[in-house]
């Protein structure tokens, strides 16, 4: 099987796992116990949050391990907003978030809060001047993530946390696709909070991270919890995290090489599409994107059928994210980019990484080629 979705998930490096075995074996204690077993995790946890703050050039006592890039998204934001109710009750976001965020945002609404939602151009960039004026004297936070899962669009985050910040507003980003393929150096970002997660970066599955400024105030979502500081409940799974920071520390050494490998895979599987005798649509490429992650609509083509056939072949993508394609509905991205409901079903994504070759880029066109002149013969 070739695998072309690692915007979805990215299967563990051998690293991690040898990591992750070598610490279940010999560091298994509870890291919030006194004794001896229990102070070797808890140094252990420490050196890894030292090591993630590392990573994202950012103070270590802001770094908060989690369960993963969903947990993360909410516990920052709920944390961040409670702490700062009495600025008032409008928030920001954008149409195009990670579910996890949307769901959010519509659960706040539900609370009493009222919630911008700024739309997206073609290529799903939210306009600054749009921002601005989104901005009341009672806005608390924004949360606009960095890159899109889907479009591979990045968010000129610098310039939308300066603005943010010069009216007061706390500002949160996603920057779960973006971590270890962008370079995210916070203490030189206006950015309050992220979220990271590990299995998009060849770790486990259910460990993420938040990064939370220490300067700013944020109320815990569960009073009187002790682990990670009061931040959040639950027994720290700390194998998860020494081989999460583990991989992440690899791949943000690779990140540079990787990027440059990214973009000439993705430029050659652009010319194979585009040499078929098939329309295909790009979406989002005239804009800076994650050069991994590649957005196509062949129209006339329903993606759940390319999905479908491509797996059938022994490729395996994607409809769109991962954490809402299982619903069946139209991409909430590609609607919010001006696409109607008939469009956006024609979605499907490819997305690359450290494994993709060449000949799986040509092998993978070659299948697409093949089965939609299958399915163009039989209409």
């Amino acid at each position: 099987m070739i695998y072309m979705d690692h915007a979805a998930t990215t299967p563990p490096r051998e690293e991690a796992l040898q990591m992750y075995v070598e610490v279940s074996k010999n560091i298994y204690g509870n890291s919030s116990s006194l004794h001896d077993i229990g102070t070797q995790a808890h140094q252990l946890l420490e050196s890894c949050r030292y090591q993630m703050g590392s990573l994202l050039n950012a103070d270590k006592d802001g770094i908060y391990l989690t369960s993963g890039g969903s947990e993360s998204n909410v516990l920052a934001l709920q944390s961040l907003i409670e702490a700062n109710t009495h600025k008032g009750n409008h928030l920001i976001t954008t149409r195009i978030e990670h579910s996890s965020v949307l769901h959010f945002f519509a659960r706040m609404e539900t609370l009493g809060y009222e919630v911008t939602y700024l739309p997206v151009d073609a290529n799903g960039l939210i306009n600054l001047e749009g921002l601005k004026e989104a901005i009341r004297e009672e806005t608390i936070l924004a949360s606009i993530q960095h890159g899109n899962g889907e479009l591979g669009t990045i968010q000129a985050i610098r310039e939308i946390g300066g603005m943010l910040h010069s009216k007061g507003v706390l500002f949160h980003s996603d920057c779960v696709q973006t971590f270890c393929k962008q370079p995210l150096a916070l203490a030189d970002l206006p950015i309050d909070s992220i979220s990271v997660s590990s299995h998009k970066v060849y770790g486990p599955k259910g460990v993420g991270a938040v990064y939370i400024n220490p300067s700013v105030p944020y109320k815990a979502v569960l009073p009187n919890t002790t682990h990670e500081k009061g931040f959040r409940p639950g027994t720290v799974n700390v194998p998860g995290i020494a081989a999460f920071v583990t991989a992440a520390e690899l791949l943000h050494e690779e990140m540079a090489a990787n990027q440059e490998r990214y973009k000439q895979l993705r430029s050659t599987f652009i010319d194979l599409l585009s040499d078929m005798s098939f329309n295909v649509v790009i979406e989002g490429r005239a804009v800076e994107h994650l050069p991994h992650i590649l957005g196509v609509r062949f129209p006339g083509v329903q993606g759940q059928y390319v999905m479908l056939e491509c797996n059938r072949n022994g490729l395996a993508i994607s409809t769109g994210s991962a954490c809402s394609s299982g619903q069946q509905n139209p991409s909430k991205t590609i609607k919010a980019i001006g696409r109607t409901d008939e469009q956006a079903s024609e979605f499907v994504r490819f997305s690359f990484g450290r494994e993709t070759t060449d000949a799986e880029i040509t092998e993978a066109a070659s299948i697409l080629n093949t089965l939609l002149a299958k399915f163009f013969v039989t209409q």
